[in-house]
């Protein structure tokens, strides 16, 4: 492992938490620059197809986000 990144792991849990944010805001800035793989985009042009054929199918945004906090919170 290069040198330079061994002191990553002797960052508080805290520390390597924001560094992780950081990086992760740092790629979100240039969204062009993230690879969108082949099978990517078959499977959402095979749910854009479904959608379309039957849009009552779906969960509104509202919906899918009651369902994962009554999940995350034993709600």
């Amino acid at each position: 492992m290069n040198a330079e990144f061994t002191q990553i792991f002797e960052l508080t849990l805290s520390e390597k938490l924001q560094l992780v944010e950081d990086l992760w805001d740092s790629i979100a800035e240039v969204p062009e620059q993230i690879p969108v793989l082949d099978w990517q985009k078959e499977e959402l042009a095979k749910r854009k197809a479904t959608y379309l054929q039957n849009p009552d199918s779906g969960s509104s945004w509202e919906a899918v986000k009651e369902r994962i906090r009554s999940k995350q919170y034993g709600a």
